[in-house]
């Protein structure tokens, strides 16, 4: 959430702020329930002072042993009117939480202006795209000729979007992952992580998918009524594991890397993009988040989504770096960059990966902390995330990009040997 802050004295310039993202805020509501809210303030603490006057009078009436029945009589009434007071600025407080959780974090001020896809940035390109002399296939169609990707026996266990993988392909999707985690920690130093797949409301909204994106959730209701959610992505359990704690200065930056299923129901999903790997209910991603001082989030965005590029590089696909327009990000990030992979059957680039700087955003909702030597006061860490990488997704590049005119796909070289027991080609 916003500092409250910025709400109560910048409230014209982050509403100015947050139209990069076309979100208009009610700068008319906030202002008349802040303006209450003084008031109501401003009387409770009045009040709590004649309060305090009276009770030190009706004090010494005790000692001087005076008539002090008018005094009970006013602080009775004093008491009363206080309590009616406290509610009305509770719940009015209240109300203002309410309001201010829906707004976005603030963009950026180097992100581009727009609400589109063609209002992105392109930053770099990288990897040259094949040329092919045959008629090129994309990643279903391939799957299907090599009897390794089963969508009809999903369909009949779980319904659509759902995918079965078979044989090499099952091996590929397994050795990708294998290989992320381990190019992330051995060369990128995160600390792998295994985290639950379930969580808490309070888990979901301290990331800020919750309240505002409960239909795009898979929700599991228990036999002794709890309540949990199948996790979007594992940043969630990730950062959450920082939830309430305030950290020493000395452990930050904070690094860590998972490799979890990933659930979304994807309802508002339409088009090409619903076909195929691309989107799935359940699909697996290796996702790096991290937890750093304010100062050096920006730079740790670059750094997290270099090691991000480096996944893709050793693969050796082409993709590009593009940096999203306010409209395009989500509701917690400030800085966006998507990579895209190049898919030759498309002819256009996808998103593979989305790297993300939240500030302190997340923080503030998660009441993530950290202490400065020698200093007494609390400061918000900054928290940032990005997949490393979709899985699935980057399966369904390599099915493309590599494929053959004989109907084979190649394996990339840096996992033929290690990764997929010498097998060069996926008959």
């Amino acid at each position: 959430m916003l500092n409250p802050y910025l709400l109560r004295n910048e409230l014209l310039s982050v509403a100015k702020k947050l139209l990069k993202k076309g979100f208009k805020l009610d700068i008319s509501l906030i202002s008349k329930m802040e303006n209450k809210r003084k008031k109501i303030q401003i009387q409770t603490e009045n009040l709590q002072y004649e309060h305090k006057l009276l009770s030190d009078l009706f004090r010494k009436s005790k000692i001087l042993k005076e008539n002090n029945e008018t005094l009970k009589n006013k602080i009775a009434k004093s008491n009363q009117n206080l309590d009616i007071l406290k509610n009305e600025l509770n719940l009015l407080k209240e109300k203002i939480y309410n309001f201010s959780i829906s707004i976005p974090n603030i963009p950026s001020q180097d992100v581009p202006e727009g609400i589109g896809s063609h209002n992105n940035k392109e930053i770099k390109y990288w990897g040259k795209k094949k040329k092919y002399d045959f008629i090129v296939q994309d990643h279903i169609e391939i799957g299907n000729k090599l009897n390794q990707i089963d969508w009809k026996s999903a369909a009949k266990i779980s319904g659509s979007k759902f995918v079965v993988m078979k044989g090499n392909i099952a091996l590929l999707h397994r050795a990708l992952s294998q290989f992320m985690l381990d190019f992330h920690t051995t060369q990128h130093d995160y600390i792998e992580t295994h985290v639950p797949y379930l969580v808490n409301y309070d888990s979901l909204y301290g990331t800020g998918q919750l309240p505002k994106f409960s239909d795009d959730l898979f929700h599991v209701n228990t036999a002794d009524k709890k309540k949990y959610m199948l996790i979007p992505t594992a940043e969630v359990p990730l950062t959450n594991l920082f939830k309430n704690e305030i950290l020493d200065e000395k452990y930050l930056p904070i690094m860590l890397t998972a490799y979890t299923p990933c659930f979304r129901s994807e309802g508002s999903s339409y088009g090409r993009d619903n076909k195929g790997l691309i989107r799935l209910h359940q699909f697996d991603k290796v996702e790096l988040v991290q937890i750093v001082q304010p100062e050096l989030s920006m730079q740790a965005l670059e750094i997290l989504t270099n090691h991000a590029e480096k996944i893709l590089q050793l693969l050796e696909l082409p993709y590009r770096k593009v940096l999203l327009c306010g409209g395009e990000m989500g509701f917690s990030a400030a800085k966006t960059y998507d990579l895209e992979v190049w898919f030759p059957s498309q002819k256009k680039y996808r998103e593979i990966s989305s790297c993300s700087n939240m500030t302190d955003f997340q923080a503030r909702r998660m009441k993530t902390r950290y202490r400065k030597k020698l200093e007494k006061n609390n400061h918000f860490v900054h928290t940032l995330n990005g997949s490393g990488l979709a899985v699935g997704r980057t399966l369904a590049a390599i099915l493309e990009n590599y494929q053959q005119e004989d109907g084979r796909v190649k394996i990339p070289k840096i996992l033929q040997n290690k990764y997929m027991k010498n097998i060069k080609f996926i008959n």
